[in-house]
């Protein structure tokens, strides 16, 4: 009668005590990730509710005296502590949209051609320059608006949109020196552009190649590839992109602030001068005092807070409402 075979720890205890201490070193290093992971989130959440406490407190006295009013009123006349949001509001509006409208059919364009249409060779060298436009400093790409953008764009450019489309209001007469707001719009689409074109191009690249090649198969031309089954299966991740270059363009301040001319009034032409919030605050801030002047800049500040918080909580809607599992879960 043969003997049972002796268990497995009895057989090797060396072994058996060596799957032990790796058990318990998993454990540990499973927990230290959750930990370090959990802590990181917290400290995020934190720094966040520490800038909304120190913006919205810093804005209190102005929030008292001005109300909602302060978001229509358009003069800004610090010697007379009187302040109003109304025209910068209206310039981030414009410049932040107009933006978004140049630069996402570019940006999406560029997506496109790096993901489906770029030889190898050419997809390798031209998709790390367009990364690299996102990594010039905001102050760079401002001089170079200054010095280079802003004289073309008044010799060249206000002359023949306001030659070509001068009965539209917003192609009125330029000013004498191009900086302005269109010339800012221009600046924010080149910050925009690197943004969502990696995004876009990230996007097209996971699209399942089996579902592009069966449309081909059934004789799809290259474009009907795009518009059928590209750009449907990645629409809401480009409008979210989209949404995501917009909130940078609402927060640039130095590159804006360079060429938009800091003018303080509503202004139906594109070519004239104009402020935003980030600008207004950028320009101002560091040579104010406690008061109401400096108040109200922290009230700008919590406007700028509010309208990028719904920016991002639209970007986050769009791509969860959209999404494959959004659709499992209705």
């Amino acid at each position: 009668m043969s003997t049972p075979a002796a268990p497995p720890a009895l057989q090797n205890p060396r072994a058996a005590r060596a799957r032990s201490r790796r058990k318990k070193a998993d454990r540990i290093g499973d927990r230290l990730l959750f930990g370090i992971c959990l802590a990181a989130a917290i400290l995020a959440i934190a720094v966040i509710v520490l800038i909304g406490y120190e913006v919205v407190n810093g804005a209190g006295p102005a929030i008292s005296k001005f109300g909602l009013g302060f978001l229509v009123h358009q003069d800004w006349q610090p010697n007379f502590k009187i302040f109003g949001a109304g025209s910068l509001l209206f310039g981030t509006v414009v410049t932040s949209t107009f933006a978004l409208l140049l630069g996402a059919p570019i940006a999406i364009s560029i997506g496109l051609y790096l993901s489906l249409l770029a030889p190898a060779g050419v997809r390798g060298i031209v998709s790390p320059l367009v990364e690299m436009l996102a990594a010039i400093p905001s102050v760079i790409l401002g001089f170079w608006g200054v010095l280079v953008l802003a004289p073309f764009v008044h010799e060249h450019m206000e002359p023949w949109l306001h030659g070509a489309f001068g009965f539209i209001p917003i192609f009125g007469s330029p000013e004498t020196t191009g900086a302005s707001i269109f010339t800012a719009s221009l600046i924010l689409t080149i910050m925009v552009i690197p943004i969502i074109a990696s995004i876009s191009r990230d996007l097209f690249l996971a699209v399942p190649r089996d579902l592009q090649d069966g449309a081909s198969a059934l004789g799809a031309t290259r474009w009907e590839v795009v518009r059928g089954v590209v750009l449907p299966s990645t629409s809401s991740g480009v409008v979210a992109a989209s949404l995501l270059g917009l909130g940078r363009a609402l927060g640039e301040a130095i590159a804006v602030s360079q060429v938009v001319g800091a003018g303080s009034a509503i202004q139906t032409s594109l070519f004239k001068t104009g402020d935003t919030l980030a600008a207004r605050i950028a320009n101002q801030f560091p040579g104010t005092g406690p008061g109401l002047y400096q108040s109200s800049l922290f009230y700008l500040g919590v406007i700028l807070l509010v309208i990028g918080l719904i920016s991002n909580l639209v970007a986050q809607w769009i791509g969860r409402r959209f999404s494959y599992e959004g659709a499992v879960a209705r």
